[in-house]
């Protein structure tokens, strides 16, 4: 493969004169432009096409779209006269990124609520601590943005108390209003007292299907919500009361993606959200492209309407369904064939999490459901016995309807077992798995899971050795939507404590970068227009502000995003 690089190549004032014989006024990306044609030099602009770095002198874009990447005299002469001219100083230009799994309308809570998450993204260390953050957040104000004080992130595994908050620690911050905390891998919430009365928990209050009401010796709540005991509950605690309120959230959201530099981003569980975000597409409020799965319990009423597209309409589209089969593995509610070493309070010895939808017969439907209708379908299986229900409902599919090109999706697959790699290989399933729970949660799935079997959390370097098509996400807001951070991550799998977490699934930085610029596309259906720098491919850019290439492992993941361009217009360029 021909490798670009003349700026290292020939004299620096070969190259700068290409640039300067021209009358261009050099300035820094605007959407105030009057011109449609821009030509980016003066930095490291890597294409991403191929297995290796591959760098240009330039890139021309014009009217949202690259129209050249190559060398500098040739970018001249494709720009022609009145073109701006961006000098990137030095700074590493590379395709937008498209996390591979992503709940984009939670961004916003997780930008505007209480900042519970642990160090370092925030400062919930212990539940004094986190009590405090929450009694200064409980403001009128912010109270008036939902009715309820709330806050995404908290973390029992980080927690020094090693527990979850419960009602009697919640009462603390108020007994008035109702409070709701939402853990870090969004399958468990932590309520108050008032927050029990407003969605009528008592004592006498059945555990739902999938879900369990955690209780005290008396059976009454003690304000710990598992699973789809919490999760039908979140949108009460989160959703804008008000249209000033809804505008402040999403605009908190957005700017909060486009930040850490996503042109692309994923809702990966749509339901009511979905109106949210149509509504803001219709009103232009978008400034990147979002593609939504909707939750199975939901496509009846959705994937009739216009939304369900291929292409985007006011950069919205719904992409398909989403299927979840079970819960968290940090959490301890992902269903394995094996028990947890460590069961969580109240379970017995032999507790090995448990499924989402018991009955085999009715994933089975959800899937020739999709299949038929030629939905790609999205499923969350974290424990091996939710992919091994995975694996032989979608099985009975794939041989009704036939296989090629649904690009189904494994997402997260954290305690998957190498023979279910081999079936998902077979059934054509990319997975996109999580290699941020190697930092956050490494050390935590050793306890739980053994040191073993906790080395092969998100075994990225044996799916792609077996020939899977892979992508990794944040899954945010489990995490923040650092997409940079993700990368180092991936590449380094060093947990909290500096542990390594399986060295053998590591990642090169190339390769993380594929997984969330070619690679994500591919698993979006969107490789013909985005993932590369190439012509005729959308102008969807980020500029960071060091080369993920030519910085040690371990300062990959503090690399900040400069601008984030989206099809020509610059919707972020940091302060």
């Amino acid at each position: 493969m021909k490798i670009l690089i003349s700026h290292r190549a020939k004299p620096l004032i070969i190259l700068l004169s290409f640039f300067l014989i021209v009358a261009c006024k050099n300035e820094k990306p605007s959407n105030n432009t009057t011109s449609n044609t821009t030509v980016y030099y003066g930095g490291d602009i890597v294409t991403m096409v191929g297995d290796s770095p591959e760098y240009v002198d330039a890139l021309v874009e014009r009217d949202g779209k690259i129209v050249f990447v190559g060398e500098a005299k040739k970018a001249m002469e494709v720009a022609g006269p009145g073109h701006h001219m961006i000098d990137l100083k030095g700074q590493t230009m590379l395709p937008g990124l498209i996390d591979g799994h992503a709940h984009f309308a939670a961004f916003s809570a997780q930008a505007i609520g209480a900042q519970i998450l642990p160090p370092p993204d925030a400062g919930a260390k212990d539940i004094p601590t986190l009590i405090a953050i929450l009694k200064k957040w409980n403001t009128p104000e912010n109270r008036s943005l939902t009715g309820w004080i709330f806050g995404m992130g908290f973390d029992d595994s980080v927690l020094e108390e090693k527990r979850f908050p419960t009602k009697h620690d919640l009462d603390l911050v108020s007994t008035e209003f109702p409070i709701m905390i939402i853990h870090i891998s969004g399958h468990f919430a932590s309520v108050n007292s008032k927050a029990l009365e407003i969605l009528g928990i008592t004592a006498k209050t059945a555990n739902p299907e999938g879900g369990i009401i955690r209780r005290e010796h008396n059976n009454e709540p003690n304000g710990v919500l598992e699973e789809l005991a919490a999760i039908p509950h979140m949108l009460k605690a989160i959703k804008p009361s008000n249209k000033a309120a809804s505008d402040a959230f999403f605009k908190a959201g957005q700017q909060l993606a486009v930040s850490y530099g996503y042109t692309t981003a994923q809702e990966g569980r749509a339901m009511e959200n979905h109106e949210l975000l149509a509504n803001a597409a219709e009103s232009g409020k978008l400034k990147i492209d979002v593609v939504s799965y909707v939750d199975y319990l939901f496509v009846d009423k959705y994937m009739q309407s216009k939304w369900n597209s291929k292409s985007y309409l006011n950069h919205y589209r719904i992409g398909g369904m989403k299927v979840t089969l079970d819960g968290s593995p940090q959490g301890r509610t992902a269903w394995r064939t094996q028990p947890y070493l460590i069961p969580p309070d109240g379970a017995k010895a032999d507790y090995a999490g448990y499924p989402a939808i018991p009955n085999d017969s009715t994933v089975a439907g959800l899937y020739e459901k999709a299949f038929e209708n030629n939905w790609q379908i999205l499923t969350h299986a974290n424990g091996d016995a939710a992919m091994d229900q995975m694996i032989r409902t979608m099985k009975i599919a794939a041989k009704k309807y036939g296989n090629h090109d649904r690009r189904s999706v494994l997402i997260h697959g954290q305690y998957v077992r190498e023979d279910q790699l081999d079936a998902f290989k077979d059934l054509n399933v990319i997975t996109s798995l999580f290699p941020l729970h190697t930092y956050y949660w490494g050390d935590w799935h050793k306890q739980i899971i053994g040191d073993s079997l906790g080395n092969k959390i998100s075994p990225m370097r044996t799916a792609l050795n077996k020939g899977l098509r892979a992508t990794i996400h944040t899954d945010a807001p489990v995490a923040l939507p650092n997409l940079m951070r993700m990368v180092g991550i991936s590449v380094e799998r060093k947990s909290r404590s500096g542990a390594v977490i399986g060295p053998d699934e590591k990642l090169t930085p190339y390769e993380a970068l594929q997984a969330i610029t070619i690679w994500s596309a591919y698993q979006h259906f969107e490789e013909q227009s985005k993932g590369t720098l190439e012509a005729d491919k959308l102008a969807d850019l980020v500029i960071l502000d060091k080369n993920p290439f030519k910085v040690s492992e371990e300062n990959i993941k503090n690399i900040l995003v400069h601008t984030t361009i989206k099809e020509g217009h610059v919707v972020y360029q940091k302060p």
